[in-house]
């Protein structure tokens, strides 16, 4: 077989990206790459017609002294015994605002493919091819980085040291007492003039239940203290009367 695709890609950033296994992984459509495996080794599922097939293998592309690359797969099914192998000839070829693909060689299959009808089978292959070339033009495009703009480093003259700010003055309290209205000083009041449930509770007992006071005692010396002047004053009383009793006889 024999295709060619064309690609809005220079030669050279196309040969850049045939010679990196992991950007052409990248440029197969639908490769499901094993883990630890080849960069070009998978699962691939190809779509031919109204069937789709998966397939497991791997791709190695190689280049060769002429500037063409040489394209060489097998695949085995996974559900089937079906296998493909593939030996294709890449060539580049320079051309107007762009670069031309030719894929040339041939493939064998056995297995479910072959008993599709061959028109859909060489459609398959056809889309297949050019999918993997723009992909692989693609994958070599890279974003440009927007230019950051330069900033100059402020000179210390230039850097205004903001003022200190004045801590807030603290809260005053108010201290007033709130005006109560007359209804509620009324009843404050009443509740001042009453007793508490708490304190009926634990106020003493009156009436006939009332505890009898225990009696005072007064200490001795205190009464001793106060009849000793007591009987001075007396004794002396009584003899002043006796002597002007005395003279008056």
């Amino acid at each position: 077989m024999e295709h060619e695709v064309f690609v809005p890609v220079t030669v050279e950033r196309l040969r850049e990206a045939l010679g990196d296994p992991v950007r052409v992984a990248r440029a197969v459509p639908g490769l499901q790459q094993d883990a630890g495996a080849d960069p070009v080794a998978g699962r691939l599922k190809v779509r031919v017609g109204s069937h789709s097939i998966t397939y497991r293998g791997a791709v190695r592309v190689t280049g060769r002294d002429d500037g063409s690359y040489a394209v060489e797969g097998d695949a085995t099914e996974t559900r089937g015994t079906g296998s493909v192998t593939l030996a294709l000839t890449l060539r580049l070829r320079d051309t107007e605002a762009g670069t031309t693909l030719t894929f040339d060689g041939t493939a064998t299959a056995d297995g479910r493919v072959t008993e599709l009808p061959q028109d859909a089978v060489g459609s398959a292959v056809v889309r297949l091819l050019n999918r993997f070339a723009e992909a692989l033009g693609e994958t070599e495009e890279e974003p440009e980085q927007p230019e950051q703009p330069e900033v100059q480093p402020e000179t210390p003259e230039a850097v205004e040291t903001p003022e200190p700010e004045e801590p807030p003055a603290p809260p005053v309290d108010d201290f007033t007492e709130p005006a109560i209205p007359p209804a509620e000083a009324a009843h404050a009041r009443r509740t001042m003039i009453g007793r508490s449930a708490e304190e009926v509770d634990h106020a003493p007992p009156r009436g006939r239940y009332a505890p009898v006071p225990a009696p005072q005692t007064v200490a001795a010396g205190a009464t001793l203290r106060w009849a000793a002047p007591a009987a001075a004053v007396v004794l002396a009383s009584a003899i002043v009367v006796t002597r002007v009793l005395r003279k008056r006889r």
